[in-house]
């Protein structure tokens, strides 16, 4: 096994242990736009759900994907879907506006967080343990990659917002994540 590991390193493959597959966007069929940048490392992770269809394929989560972004754009008018990422039913991350774009998820907070959107509803019903160790691991992966403070605070969309988002389901699981910090926080909008 160290043998290989030494192969790949020497060939130039990263390995990123914590990092879960991501499906970029030229891979989901995104819209191509342009975005703002945003100052990295973010203190702040935003959790939420899309409230919409669920998806367990590449190919029904990236049509997922588009739709949301379809949305967003044409219906709502922001620039480009407002996500970092989504997780996807069948266990993957879909980049969104990625690690150093400023989203459009979390009113007050979309300069200083990356927001990661669950597709699906999870008021009653409960993400996959697929999902839950995707999210985990793109948390893990951005600390490591420093787009994520170390001493980062994850939120429900909730605590910024007077919302039921990211479900009640979800939300009890979140609350035992590391770095959770529940509650309203300053400029919480009802």
């Amino acid at each position: 096994m160290i043998f290989y590991v030494s192969l790949l390193l020497s060939l130039g493959v990263a390995l990123d242990a914590a990092c879960p597959e991501i499906v970029s966007r030229a891979q989901w069929g995104a819209r191509n736009v342009n975005s703002q940048a945003m100052k990295v490392p973010v203190s702040h992770v935003f959790i939420h759900h899309t409230a919409g269809a669920t998806c367990n394929s590449k190919d029904t989560c990236s049509k997922v994907a588009r739709q949301t972004q379809n949305y967003h754009i044409d219906t709502r008018k922001w620039a480009d879907i407002g996500y970092s990422f989504l997780v996807g039913g069948d266990g993957r991350i879909y980049e969104g506006r990625g690690w150093k774009a400023v989203g459009a998820h979390t009113y007050g907070y979309n300069s200083k967080a990356i927001g990661i959107s669950f597709m699906g509803n999870f008021d009653k019903a409960q993400p996959s343990a697929a999902m839950i160790d995707a999210a985990r691991k793109l948390i893990d992966c951005g600390v490591e990659k420093k787009f994520i403070s170390a001493n980062r605070q994850i939120h429900g969309h909730r605590d910024a917002k007077c919302t039921a988002c990211p479900g009640a389901a979800l939300y009890s699981i979140i609350q035992k994540w590391p770095g959770f910090k529940g509650g309203k926080l300053p400029g919480y909008v009802c």
